[in-house]
């Protein structure tokens, strides 16, 4: 990550340091981390103040962490106690008001951090997710490779699947296909749910064995620069589709499809989400979409924005979302179609080949 990029990121900490109150940030939460100063290690606590910013790890990353953060902040190694070392921090600069990180920060973190200052320690809410929301177009490029390579695996994977194998198997030959292609590691676990158990929208990938005539949902990503991809496909197994499968895969594909073609930057996450819940609702369908459109994708799997019925906030221009509509019928299956969307200034861009047609592996 050029450190360009993190400077104006940490730019825009700083300029909302006024806004929350506060005279400094103490980022615990380490995508934020990542995003603001480039480190991938799973210790450590960032002091984001109004003229420096301090990176404090253990030894582990003694030698990884002033390589990976170079100019974007100072690295100091306390090999007994980051909260110790913080403390220090603390003292040598000491802060009126210290922001913290609510949704991530735990109880007995919380109370470190109070013991670790003198000042007011002042609850924040996403303040680095807000900025991370839009993104620049390295992370783009990330994301777009990352799509890639996710379709390339279940290309390669598909062939192999017919009745007699089991979810497990599909689902480790997938993820081997993935770590092969480059893949950093698995955002999620991968979902692999056949028969009824597709309209299971967050199944757990199980050892029922495939039978002819199930649908077979796939949900799965890969990481690349530490960007997350999000696809979903389902697909007919052991023979062609049956005029209910077809019926229910082309509503959800049209659903799709007007999210895609109308998705904008400047919408709200209501109307966004709207696009396809009604193509859905119109046809009778409406309870069977219980989930929102999507989410937003970046350092997480799931990030802001959201597409969702109660998403008031407007849809970020330079976010990247999924479009994700399904329909759930339970003892029968479902399906679900799943692509990843940039939202840039001329319209939305797909950023993975919305390969929707329905596939029949007979």
């Amino acid at each position: 990550m050029p450190p360009d990029s993190r400077a104006a990121r940490q730019r825009g900490v700083r300029a909302a340091l006024a806004t929350e109150g506060v005279d400094g940030l103490l980022v615990t939460h380490l995508p934020n981390i990542r995003y603001l100063t480039g480190f991938t290690g799973s210790a450590g606590l960032l002091l984001v103040r109004p003229s420096d910013a301090v990176l404090v790890t253990d030894f582990r990353y003694a030698t990884q962490a002033p390589r990976e953060v170079g100019e974007a902040a100072r690295v100091d190694v306390d090999p007994v106690s980051v909260w110790q070392r913080l403390g220090k921090e603390l003292a040598e600069v000491p802060l009126e008001a210290l922001g913290v990180e609510a949704q991530s920060l735990t109880i007995r973190d919380a109370e470190r951090v109070s013991g670790a200052t003198r000042g007011r320690v002042v609850p924040t809410v996403d303040l680095v997710e807000r900025l991370r929301a839009a993104k620049d177009p390295d992370e783009v490029r990330a994301i777009r490779c990352a799509a890639s390579l996710a379709q390339d695996a279940l290309a390669e994977v598909l062939p192999e699947i017919g009745p007699g194998r089991t979810e497990r198997e599909i689902a480790a030959a997938l993820e081997g296909a993935l770590r092969r292609g480059g893949s950093e590691w698995h955002p999620f676990p991968t979902i692999v749910a056949s028969g009824p158990r597709s309209a299971l929208p967050h199944a757990r990938t199980s050892g029922r064995v495939l039978e002819p005539g199930d649908w077979l949902l796939l949900d799965f990503g890969a990481q690349v620069d530490g960007y997350c991809a999000d696809l979903t496909r389902t697909v007919v197994v052991g023979r062609r589709a049956d005029e209910r499968q077809r019926a229910v895969y082309q509503l959800v594909e049209t659903a799709q499809r007007r999210a895609l073609d109308h998705l904008r930057a400047g919408m709200t996450g209501r109307e966004g989400d709207a696009l396809a819940r009604e193509v859905i609702a119109e046809r009778g369908f409406g309870d069977a979409f219980g989930h929102s459109l999507g989410h937003g994708l970046g350092l997480e799997v799931h990030e802001a924005p959201r597409v969702a019925p109660t998403a008031e906030a407007p849809l970020p221009l330079h976010a990247v979302v999924t479009v994700e509509p399904g329909i759930y019928l339970p003892g029968w299956g479902g399906v679900r179609l799943e692509d990843d969307v940039y939202l840039g200034p001329d319209g939305p861009e797909c950023l993975s080949d919305n390969r929707t047609e329905l596939v029949e592996l007979v």
